[in-house]
């Protein structure tokens, strides 16, 4: 059975900050960097034959705490980059819903948003989707894939492999800093939720 773990990058000085980053390229703060360091060896174990990484620099650092303990390259895909927030990366939930308060209450109830150039969900399962299946595709059979990614579109992604309707994905919980979710594909049952929010 095929193993495909989505990893949450550590944290930035944005994510302790409350600031939505989407797709601007923030480093990994040194609490972010310690958190991949005490979580790669815990995804070592697993003997991944496959690491992918989202180009943005906070995933592939934390991915890079993992190549370091496994004789696996890495590659980099830009599919797995984070949602794209238009106008309200770099602010904080205050300041976005200072100037758009029902964008703001439709996005935390996973609906569209259809304002200030924000990414929509459509466009963001499809590319993450795209991207996992070529993934998955590619690796060894029943072997154990790691992907280094954000929050956003670990969500949506694992709604799409699983089948779910996209307005499911805020009933699963944000994925915490370096956290992951577990799923596995059988070839009978299809894609399976085996854990989500694991450290």
């Amino acid at each position: 059975m095929t193993r495909l773990i989505l990893w949450r990058h550590g944290q930035t000085a944005w994510n302790a900050g409350g600031r939505v980053q989407g797709q601007i390229d923030t480093p990994l703060s040194e609490t972010g960097l310690a958190q991949a360091a005490a979580a790669a060896p815990r995804l070592a174990a697993l003997e991944p034959a496959m690491l992918v990484t989202s180009d943005l620099r906070r995933a592939s650092t934390t991915m890079a705490a993992l190549a370091a303990l496994v004789d696996v390259p890495v590659t980099t895909d830009p599919r797995l980059r984070e949602r794209s927030f238009g106008e309200w990366e770099g602010l904080t939930h205050p300041e976005i819903i200072g100037t758009w308060p029902e964008a703001f209450a439709r996005w935390r109830r996973g609906e569209p948003v259809e304002d200030a150039d924000v990414e929509e969900v459509d466009a963001l399962s499809k590319r993450m989707t795209d991207a996992l299946h070529e993934i998955v595709a590619a690796a060894p059979p029943g072997a154990t894939v790691v992907v280094a990614t954000h929050g956003a579109v670990a969500r949506h992604g694992t709604c799409a492999l699983l089948g779910w309707p996209q307005s499911l994905a805020p009933t699963l919980g944000a994925l915490l800093n370096c956290h992951s979710t577990d799923l596995r594909f059988d070839e009978t049952r299809g894609w399976q939720l085996a854990g989500h929010n694991l450290p």
